[in-house]
């Protein structure tokens, strides 16, 4: 099994969702995110006064899936995500050893 996590732009997030679903994922966790990579922000101007955004908002989505489904439920978000703009974001895989359903105690794959 695959952890996938991914750093995207917060409008994204329907098109991210409906490309995993279409794949056959249907359990994700989104959260919250701020931060900055190699754009470092952006400066504002409010009431007269410049200042530096530099923590940008963003999503970090968070999916688990067999390791069969792993290529399309990457290619998926990238292409749902891709505005070809910086701060696109970043995906991030690794394995997970484990998945335990707290509520019927399966494990493995039929717990994702």
């Amino acid at each position: 099994m695959k952890k996938i996590e991914a750093i995207i732009k917060p409008f994204k997030l329907d098109e991210v969702k409906d490309a995993l679903q279409s794949v056959g994922l249907y359990g994700i966790t989104v959260t919250e995110a701020k931060g900055f990579g190699r754009q470092k922000g952006h400066t504002e101007q409010y009431r007269g006064a410049e200042y530096v955004v530099d923590f940008l908002p963003k999503l970090l989505i968070e999916v688990v899936c067999p390791a069969t489904l792993l290529e399309n439920a990457v290619e998926a978000i990238m292409h749902a995500a891709r505005t070809g703009q910086i701060g696109d974001g970043k995906i991030f895989v690794s394995d997970v050893d484990e998945v335990i359903r707290i509520r019927t105690n399966e494990r493995g794959e039929v717990a994702i």
